[in-house]
């Protein structure tokens, strides 16, 4: 008896030895089946990695200042020196596309999450509590009324043209469309019965709202965000192209793009690569975005298992 008793406890110790090397094959496993089988996902990740890659290595991956003019050098077309060509400053246009990424990936997440934060408290607060909605979503079906390009240009105009700026110009402007979306999934929440039985036992609004109704949103947040940083990529460059987003001297998609409309015909490298680095960027965040509302829409996701082979 106490063969066996000590036979089963040395078990029982291998088993749970094991346990933490079986769960992290698994996990191995999951990522590598999900990131094989969704070639979208995959090539999402691969995209923006790269993008990230760009703008936090921007000082390593180039030999030039991207601020830099040398007059001789002028419309330079791509060559061994300059890969990019140069502008009609003398500027090296490689450089100032991969110090442009930079610019687009700041304004682009920061603002993002600024958008997902305030229009995610609107959306909690109007979805739930129903006398302060009627006030709440007035204010902003108001703001949605006024086209966004016209509202952002507006707001850079009155508060100057800066990198912070652009970012609090595009979260005014993108933060009543993810409040409203937000709204909506609150709105079918509210009726859950874990919310009557929270609303039965005293449980207080702010309580309800973090731990009953919001960790149920997330998947809708997380897809919003990962939209809304490719929406509002294209926002910025569109204001730095019509001169009313970041200043000028600091290298951009969308300042080369402006600059370079006026050599379309001598010098169309000028707006070229910085164009095709926005359409990609673009495009792989897009493709994440995707990939993760059909992983989190419970019934995508559904048909996506019953259509996987196994």
């Amino acid at each position: 008896m106490e063969y066996q008793r000590d036979m089963a406890v040395s078990s029982s110790k291998d088993n749970l030895g094991r346990l933490p090397a079986t769960s992290r094959n698994s996990l191995k496993s999951w990522l590598i089946r999900n990131l094989t089988r969704n070639k979208t996902m995959t090539g999402g990740i691969v995209i923006v990695v790269i993008a990230v890659f760009m703008a936090v290595g921007a000082p390593l991956l180039t030999t030039k200042e991207p601020k830099t003019m040398h007059t001789l050098e002028r419309l330079q077309p791509p060559s061994g020196e300059d890969w990019f060509g140069t502008d009609h400053f003398g500027r090296d246009v490689y450089s100032r596309t991969i110090y442009g990424a930079r610019v687009s990936i700041i304004v682009g997440t920061v603002t993002a999450i600024l958008t997902l934060a305030v229009g995610g408290v609107i959306g909690l607060v109007a979805g739930y509590i129903r006398p302060v909605d009627a006030i709440i979503m007035r204010i902003m079906d108001a703001l949605m009324a006024i086209p966004g390009l016209l509202l952002a240009i507006a707001l850079v105009a009155l508060l100057g043209a800066s990198m912070q700026n652009t970012i609090v110009a595009l979260t005014v402007t993108g933060a009543p469309g993810t409040a409203r979306m937000i709204r909506a999934s609150v709105l079918s929440l509210r009726s859950q019965l874990y919310v009557d039985a929270a609303q039965a036992h005293g449980v207080s609004t702010t309580r309800i709202l973090l731990r009953h109704i919001l960790p149920n949103a997330w998947a809708p947040i997380i897809v919003m965000g990962t939209f809304a940083i490719p929406g509002t990529m294209l926002t910025e460059a569109g204001l730095s192209f019509l001169g009313a987003g970041t200043p000028p001297e600091i290298p951009s998609w969308g300042n080369m793009i402006a600059e370079g409309r006026r050599f379309m015909r001598s010098a169309v490298w000028i707006m070229v690569f910085p164009g095709i680095c926005l359409s990609l960027t673009t495009v792989g965040v897009n493709l994440l975005g995707d990939a993760l509302r059909d992983r989190l829409d419970p019934r995508l996701r559904g048909s996506m298992e019953m259509s996987e082979p196994d």
